[in-house]
């Protein structure tokens, strides 16, 4: 692929075919993908949490039901 580097950017080139300006430095764009895979686990692994928290309270709740249920039984 023939590229074109834009005058006063080094790290960027257009490609005469898209005629498209394009990043050509790989440490940054590793680094950028490195960054946002470490965001999306951050995430996933809040949902996670945030899913454990929600289905801790459905048990509690169905706790306190069961033990009311006792509880006005044995009136």
């Amino acid at each position: 692929m023939d590229i074109y580097t834009v005058k006063g950017h080094k790290d960027l080139a257009r490609d005469p075919n898209t005629n498209n300006i394009v990043n050509i430095n790989n440490v940054e764009y590793d680094q950028y993908m490195a960054t946002r895979e470490s965001k999306n686990k951050k995430n996933e692994k809040i949902q996670n949490i945030e899913d454990e928290v929600a289905s801790m309270k459905n048990d509690i709740n169905d706790i306190k039901s069961l033990l009311k249920e006792l509880v006005n039984g044995s009136k």
